[in-house]
């Protein structure tokens, strides 16, 4: 009798130990479970129900019970790798024991662009994120205005929790800013007389010019060139900008008259802040601009993406005739 009330009692704990301890995932690979703020155990239950064994749920359940989950529910983006159990996922989970996003600042143009794009890959609220980046206080504590703030994000790639909190979340990217800005790109910028603001508006103008990142250093240098010489930078996404029509293919005349702080057609030097958060490749063009005589530009002829350069006006307007002409015969409107 003792020995068979003893291999039942094994037999117990062997089926105990294999549904709390086999693996959850029904599948290879790491799986993840997000929990939000409306979350409740029912809902965390019928998310891991997709990609969990019947029997390694019924455990998971099973122990939340014991351990009164229900009331210790945490947001987060939890992993749920192939070799975890129900124990250990819910001891994860209980403890707010999360899995970070490897999350990438985009480079996008506006900052309510930002907000959706932010929203998307983190539990915060777009509406909350783009309310703190459009008020005057929240920006002022961190060194910029509704202007500037753009130049607090460096489009780099970081390990963050998915739950941030906006306000973390804002002071996890004012210090990667601040590191970001090492001595010697600071040293750079003073070289080039901006200041690090400065710097990331002209390169925010450099990257809507081009996409070819080897071509950046010598448009960064035609526009310092210009700003040395008290010119109107005369660039064309500032004016897209502006408008806020970034679909423009050709920019008429027409255009060049809108009465903006954005439009470098009207207005002598930078903007009041930059058109995009820009590329770290558009902001090193600019520390590291080639020293050049060209004061103007022209997208080349041939569609490539790149310019022809140009010291003097009349050689200036020979190019812009030639770009003209490729778009007229091609139908660019």
């Amino acid at each position: 009798m003792i020995k068979k009330l003893l291999a039942v009692i094994v037999l117990c704990c062997a089926l105990a130990a294999f549904l709390f301890f086999a693996p959850m995932s029904n599948a290879e690979g790491i799986r993840y479970v997000y929990v939000d703020a409306d979350d409740n155990a029912d809902s965390v239950y019928a998310k891991l129900d997709t990609i969990s064994h019947g029997y390694s749920l019924a455990a998971f359940k099973c122990l939340s019970s014991v351990s009164g989950y229900a009331g210790h529910v945490r947001t987060g983006r939890y992993a749920l790798e192939s070799g975890v159990g129900a124990l250990q996922m819910l001891r994860h989970m209980r403890n707010g024991q999360q899995a970070p996003v490897m999350l990438t600042v985009p480079s996008v143009r506006t900052i309510d662009r930002f907000a959706e794009e932010m929203s998307k890959r983190l539990m915060m609220s777009e509406e909350e994120l783009l309310s703190a980046l459009t008020d005057e206080v929240t920006c002022e504590k961190y060194g910029f205005d509704t202007l500037t703030i753009q130049c607090m994000f460096i489009p780099n790639t970081y390990d963050i929790y998915w739950n941030v909190p906006v306000e973390k979340f804002l002071d996890r990217m004012k210090k990667e800013s601040d590191r970001f800005w090492t001595s010697e790109r600071k040293a750079k910028a003073k070289e080039a007389g901006m200041t690090p603001v400065e710097v990331i508006t002209l390169a925010s103008i450099v990257d809507e010019e081009t996409a070819n990142d080897g071509e950046k250093p010598m448009v960064a240098g035609m526009y310092v060139n210009r700003l040395k010489k008290g010119m109107p930078l005369q660039a064309d996404p500032t004016v897209k900008y502006a408008w806020k029509r970034f679909d423009l293919k050709r920019i008429y005349n027409k255009l060049l008259f809108i009465d903006s702080p954005y439009n470098t057609y009207r207005n002598a030097g930078l903007p009041p802040g930059p058109i995009r958060i820009p590329s770290v490749a558009g902001i090193d063009a600019v520390l590291n601009h080639v020293r050049h005589d060209y004061m103007y530009m022209c997208a080349k002829e041939d569609f490539s993406g790149t310019h022809n350069f140009a010291v003097t006006y009349p050689e200036h307007l020979k190019n812009a005739a030639k770009y003209t002409a490729a778009l007229n015969a091609r139908g660019i409107k």
